[in-house]
């Protein structure tokens, strides 16, 4: 979801910025069927009837800078525009761009594997040799999925292994964090990895016990609740920092202030060693169905052995509808690396592939950008309205983006639905703390569709807000409310014109 707001309880996946532009080159010749428009980037454009957008920003009262763009998408056309050529923060709606640069990589039926190896001989329940945990860079990968494979083992007849329990993680590099800049303890932040799960966050909870609390760290899911011992969690008699974090080496060591937990409450909180996170859950539910394994151990080289039982994850366009949905920044890092790598490109950090995508974008679209991950968690990355606009505007991306996108409603001034009837909004939506954005398709029936973008940031507010270390600081909560309603008055204002 976003750096702003949101409950403790939630697990939140951030959004945030992505490409960025070089304004007018973004609007110059491009490849065919891309947008045509028909006015410079930097001049404003009102068809009759249309918003002013300059009084409409002014009366939202969100300061900083606008970048709105809508045009034609047949034919190019602008229709309206206000600051076009301007290079902001489009937080989640990065997520757009990953999108369709993962569906070309990998195409819309590709699937994760997560494998169960054996190395050796098994022989009256035992394995002499190394069992071994192989991801592929799954996202979406859960503690069910987990115990499903550790039911498959137990039912080959294996108990017991006298070699190692190997994790590989080698499928996608490691990557620590998302964004260095974020607040240590923010689930949407967390590692990526070749072996992932439960989107690498650990579920954290407390409750008050007499004088003092009980505090579980655990990889619960639907049908599983194991207790972890990678992560892990003591109180401090202080007030602030609420957390704090320290690299144990091999596994999470958190501290949270007594003075914050009140009665009882949960969070996700990411997880640094994710591998390890994923062995340390195995071992346990595989204990459970009487398959005793050893401590994970990291593994650098490819497993070779026996395949003994496989998890397929759902296919590549679900994954990216659940992500534009959700918001799910460790999937679209996931699949952002994955590309890149499918792609021949030897990528070795999110900025690496990200600056691939960058080059794929240049190439296929038309489109100049610097994106610095896949996610849009990391706010150094900027895109004008022109750009994104001309980016949505390809066929190819329309064809394989409008599908997945979520529908947005559109209110009159009195609440009443403006979509609906023959008119619905697709779109992708982006917050981080005083930045706002929204970009996607406005489809009528019997008429062409119109591609709009809407970018709204107050970075010198975002810069200074950091020194509050909130994770909500002092007036975000109402700019992103003002920014909201300037792009609920902008779709209004263009369906009714």
């Amino acid at each position: 979801m976003t750096d702003f707001g949101g409950k403790a309880i939630a697990r939140r996946q951030v959004l945030a910025g992505l490409l960025a532009t070089a304004a007018a080159p973004a609007l110059a010749a491009a490849p065919a069927r891309s947008l045509r428009p028909m006015a410079r980037p930097g001049s404003a454009v009102r068809a009759p009837g249309l918003p002013d957008i300059a009084a409409l920003a002014e009366q939202a009262g969100i300061g900083g800078l606008v970048s709105v763009v809508l045009a034609e998408a047949d034919t190019g056309r602008i229709v309206q525009q206000r600051g076009a050529a301007l290079r902001l923060p489009p937080a989640s709606v990065a997520k757009v761009m990953t999108t369709c640069y993962a569906l070309e990589a990998l195409g819309a039926e590709f699937a994760f594997e997560t494998r169960i190896i054996a190395e050796g001989v098994i022989s009256g329940g035992i394995l002499n040799g190394n069992l071994i945990l192989m991801g592929s860079g799954d996202p979406m990968l859960t503690t069910d999925h987990l115990g499903t494979l550790a039911k498959a083992i137990a039912a080959t007849g294996i108990r017991e292994v006298t070699g190692g329990f190997h994790l590989w993680q080698g499928a996608l590099p490691y990557q620590r964090e998302i964004d260095a800049s974020q607040l240590p303890h923010l689930g949407y932040n967390p590692a990526i990895s070749g072996l992932n799960l439960n989107s690498n966050e650990v579920h954290f909870e407390w409750a008050k016990s007499g004088a003092d609390y009980t505090l579980t760290m655990d990889a619960r899911s639907s049908r599983y609740r194991p207790d972890v011992t990678m992560a892990r969690m003591s109180a401090a008699d202080r007030d602030i920092p609420v957390y704090t974090y320290e690299d144990g080496g091999d596994y999470d060591q958190w501290t949270v202030a007594r003075s914050a937990l009140g009665n009882g409450g949960a969070r996700g909180l990411p997880v640094r060693y994710p591998a390890l996170f994923a062995g340390d859950v195995f071992r346990t539910l595989s204990a459970g169905v009487g398959v005793k394994l050893p401590v994970g151990q990291i593994r650098q080289s490819v497993p070779q052995g026996q395949i003994i039982a496989s998890h397929y994850s759902r296919p590549l366009s679900e994954i990216l509808r659940l992500m534009l949905k959700y918001s799910t920044n460790i999937t679209a890092e996931a699949v952002g690396l994955k590309a890149s790598l499918v792609r021949g490109k030897r990528v070795t950090s999110l900025s690496g592939s990200a600056a691939e995508m960058a080059r794929w974008a240049l190439e296929t679209k038309g489109v100049v950008c610097q994106p610095v991950d896949h996610s849009g968690l990391g706010d150094r990355s900027r895109i004008s309205a022109a750009a994104l606009t001309r980016f949505l505007g390809h066929a190819e991306v329309a064809g394989r983006l409008a599908p997945l996108l979520k529908e947005v409603g559109v209110f009159d001034s009195d609440g009443r639905p403006l979509t609906g009837k023959g008119t619905k909004v697709v779109a992708k939506t982006g917050t981080l703390n005083f930045v706002s954005s929204l970009a996607g398709y406005i489809q009528r029936e019997g008429q062409s569709d119109l591609v709009f973008a809407i970018l709204s940031a107050d970075q010198d507010r975002r810069a200074a807000s950091r020194e509050s270390q909130d994770e909500v600081p002092p007036g975000a909560r109402r700019w992103s409310d003002n920014a909201r309603w300037l792009q609920q008055r902008l779709l209004r204002d263009w369906i009714a014109g």
